[in-house]
């Protein structure tokens, strides 16, 4: 497992673009807006010049190497490909024409570009390019370039990524090497247009032509594009190496100062979680994010910790709170009826788990935007009850969404992982009423006489502490669950494939839903995609979503986002698991980072940097080599 923070926000390598517009400090001629950046509600946090971003120590060193652990394997540099496992940070060269920062959740400002321009109606957008960028081979960035790039995604994107933007753009045009007009069509998500144009990767024409390479390719070198870091070197499957481009083109915008500060990224590979452990105590690897409640209560307690060598820091988390869950495949007759999943979601007793295995550091997600106000609570409002009445009508729904508080799981006893009689009685229920009886040998089987069967896929043996007092539980339904462990290049491959009853997926949304919601729970997608692992496929939910694309104020799209919410946790296709509000961070005493953080980002990669003389003294003791 990749050591990372999660992102709260929207932009990342298969996910759709956070969109932004709202004109500030920008200019206005004949109803067309001229600005240095765009957002939907409110205003830009930071002006047109500024020297640096709040949350960088603008005086940062710049030097040294940070050193990260990842499980498993890799077989590929590509991000964008459904074959292939991909390395470890290999899009952290990339980049696009306009930039997010982690303490404006709604902001876009141009990186790329000097400007851009945009009517009121947003059927199109121009945007402006600087002159003096450059690919990381040197050769200059055109609009050409972007063109390519743009068509690229939509003819060969992932699936699920194309059924979403496919026909978002009446045309795409060149105006000159350093001008490029985006058109949209009319039915195209608004909200969407600006920042679906602005945040797509940028990459070299040339290169991708000179190769005869395909975005649905796996490949061995990283896509040519812009960013601070190249790769330097790998081994396949023990480590790969990037290192800081001494060329960088962007390196002294004052929206960089203080960022990009290792001159090298190295990541080791390894087989297991505790070899990893293993290796960050003997110094193989310097700096790492603990998942592992129990780990972070109990195993940081070596020599390294005990003399001031290795750091323990606890780093509030203030993105949108990831749902980890246990996700039923609906496309498996068992799992379609309702009543079936929430009988087994009783079965989990996260309050024995959390105090048992967790040491009470961690809570459970009850909601798709956790720890955020789009979160839904209580009974619905009148607001989300006028969103919700017509799908009731049309049987879309079940008529209690309408007066029932929102779904939160079953609170257990944290005394003894056994469910309450209650529990087991609501769950026996909830199992006859949907035609699973129970036999006199203990297993509920349905009128074809087949039994109630249940396989969770896993990697990771030190999640069994977890599963098998959940499978002890199912036991006492009479439901018959393992848990098979499989490789990773199996486990993808699995998920992607459906063969599964169970399977994880983090559940991370963003500040500003908007058309990625579709990923995550658009039926469109439910047939092959990495988001929509669950496969729903939801007419009232679909239309729900579309009512999230059309907010037009901030509050419009609090209302509808809690009604996205309330729907989703009312289908019962999860079973929510657990969420760290803090991140678990461990590093050898030879890193900095802002006294006050952003909080959208722990940003290891972006604006911490290396203390050199931290470093010296380490290996004067003899702690590193």
């Amino acid at each position: 497992m990749l050591q990372g923070r999660r992102a709260g926000r929207g932009i990342g390598a298969l996910a759709l673009a956070l969109a932004a517009a709202g004109p500030l400090a920008a200019q206005e001629e004949a109803g067309v807006t001229r600005s240095y950046g765009y957002t939907n509600f409110g205003e830009l946090k930071y002006p047109e010049s500024f020297e640096h971003l709040d949350y960088v120590n603008p005086d940062a060193p710049k030097g040294g190497e940070i050193s990260i652990w990842a499980q498993g394997n890799f077989d590929s540099f590509n991000q964008y490909a459904m074959a292939g496992v991909p390395a470890a940070l290999n899009t952290i060269g990339t980049e696009r024409i306009m930039t997010s920062f982690d303490d404006d959740p709604y902001g876009l400002y141009c990186l790329m570009c000097t400007s851009l321009e945009y009517p009121e109606d947003l059927s199109w957008v121009t945007f402006h390019l600087r002159d003096d960028v450059t690919f990381q081979d040197g050769t200059p960035v055109t609009a050409e370039d972007i063109a390519f790039t743009s068509n690229l995604f939509l003819t060969q994107g992932i699936p699920e990524y194309r059924r979403i933007v496919e026909g978002f753009y009446e045309s795409v045009e060149v105006i000159d090497p350093h001008t490029i007009k985006f058109t949209f069509k009319p039915d195209s998500s608004r909200r969407d247009r600006i920042g679906l144009a602005g945040t797509t990767p940028v990459f070299s024409k040339a290169w991708f032509e000179a190769r005869e390479q395909r975005l649905d390719e796996s490949t061995l070198e990283p896509f040519m594009s812009t960013g601070p870091y190249v790769l330097d070197s790998y081994d396949f499957n023990r480590r790969v190496v990037y290192k800081r481009n001494p060329d960088y083109w962007g390196e002294d915008l004052p929206l960089n100062r203080g960022r990009n500060n290792f001159d090298r990224i190295r990541v080791e590979y390894f087989g297991d979680t505790d070899a990893a452990f293993e290796g960050f105590k003997s110094g193989e690897y310097t700096f790492r994010i603990e998942d592992k409640a129990q780990n972070w209560a109990e195993r940081y307690d070596f020599p390294n910790i005990q003399n001031g060598s290795v750091i323990k820091e606890e780093i509030p988390d203030g993105s949108v709170g990831t749902r980890l869950s246990w996700v039923f495949n609906l496309d498996r007759e068992k799992w379609q009826d309702k009543r079936v999943r929430e009988a087994i979601g009783l079965a989990f007793n996260f309050e024995w788990t959390n105090r048992t295995i967790f040491y009470d550091l961690y809570t459970q997600p009850v909601s798709y935007w956790f720890g955020t106000d789009l979160a839904a609570t209580g009974a619905p409002s009148d607001g989300e009850r006028a969103l919700l009445q017509p799908l009731v009508e049309e049987g879309l729904f079940d008529a209690d969404i309408l007066t029932e508080e929102a779904v939160v799981p079953e609170a257990h006893d944290p005394g003894s992982n056994r469910i309450s009689r209650g529990a087991l009685r609501e769950a026996g229920k909830l199992l006859e009423e949907a035609g699973w009886t129970i036999g006199d040998d203990g297993i509920r089987r349905n009128a074809q006489g087949q039994p109630l069967e249940l396989v969770i896929i896993q990697t990771n043996p030190t999640y069994d502490r977890m599963v098998n007092p959940f499978l002890q539980n199912l036991q006492l339904m009479g439901v018959q669950g393992r848990l098979e462990r499989v490789d990773t290049s199996q486990y993808v491959e699995r998920r992607r494939s459906g063969a599964f009853d169970l399977a994880n997926q983090a559940f991370a949304m963003d500040f500003e839903p908007s058309l990625g919601l579709f990923q995550w729970y658009g039926s469109a997608t439910a047939d092959d995609s990495s988001r929509n692992l669950m496969r729903l496929r939801n007419e009232g939910v679909d239309r729900l979503l579309q009512e999230v694309l059309e907010a037009k104020t901030l509050d419009d799209l609090k209302t509808a986002t809690r009604t996205v919410d309330r729907a989703l946790r009312h289908t019962r296709f999860d079973i929510p698991l657990w969420y760290n509000d803090k991140t678990f961070v461990a590093h050898y005493d030879m890193y900095g980072h802002p006294e006050t953080m952003p909080p959208l980002a722990l940003g290891q990669f972006d604006f911490w940097w290396y203390d050199q003389e931290g470093a010296d003294a380490l290996r004067a003791k003899g702690v590193l080599r």
